[in-house]
């Protein structure tokens, strides 16, 4: 138990960023980039920090800690080259996959599938699962693995990776000089609490998105009922 406190204590983005700081130095740009690209852009990197990450960085930027051109600039290099590892480690790896025969978890329909679902909502599911945690890791890997033209991909990126990389570092840097401002409350003094309303807002598509694929199974469900008492 210790250890696994411990271990979430380390991925706290407040204690990240002062780490970081602490060791680095002016180069905790570089340790920040790092995370970003491995959350972005290799599988196993999926627990890391995202959202959270971002907001809180732009909390320190606002109190002058960091700086925020740097890191929307490199931390939007580091979001693109991400999700660009992601897409060609999913052509290279993903075919192979589900080439193999049909189990449990593996199916070349899947593949399929997913080939023509990003065929026809690329851009919108690779811009819109920047803002989902564990999603954000693993669309760009499908997507590869999906055979998606990456003239496409590399656009979406791109817009994604500059929409979410902004909006989440601005809105820790306006969000912090605005609520000081106004009620006289410095919020890097109160991080772990914007972690918590940060990374519960982010899970929030997960569970809708759940709520509605379980919503349209029981709809389906009951017309199959319905149609099976009307023939019987």
């Amino acid at each position: 138990m210790e250890l696994i406190q411990e271990f979430l204590h380390y991925l706290n983005p407040k204690v990240i960023i002062e780490t970081l700081l602490s060791w680095l130095g002016n180069f905790a740009y570089v340790g920040l980039f790092v995370i970003v690209f491995v959350e972005t852009g290799l599988a196993f990197g999926f627990f890391l920090p995202g959202d959270s990450l971002l907001v809180v960085a732009g909390l320190f930027a606002a109190a002058g800690k960091l700086d925020l051109w740097v890191m929307l600039i490199s931390l939007f290099i580091a979001a693109v080259l991400g999700d660009a590892v992601g897409y060609y480690s999913g052509k290279k790896v993903g075919p192979a996959i589900f080439k193999r025969p049909k189990s449990r978890f593996f199916n070349p329909k899947h593949l399929q599938r997913a080939h023509e679902f990003y065929e026809k909502h690329g851009g919108k599911t690779i811009i819109l699962a920047r803002f989902v945690p564990i999603v954000r890791t693993f669309a760009p890997i499908v997507a590869g693995a999906a055979q998606m033209r990456y003239r496409d991909f590399f656009i979406y990126n791109v817009v994604g990776g500059f929409l979410w990389v902004s909006s989440m570092l601005f809105t820790g840097y306006f969000l912090g000089e605005a609520v000081e401002r106004a009620l006289g409350i410095k919020l890097e003094d109160h991080i772990e609490k914007v972690v918590v309303v940060v990374v519960l807002l982010s899970i929030t598509p997960i569970f809708y998105e759940y709520y509605k694929e379980r919503k349209a199974r029981k709809t389906e469900v009951f017309i199959e009922e319905e149609i099976s008492q009307e023939i019987s």
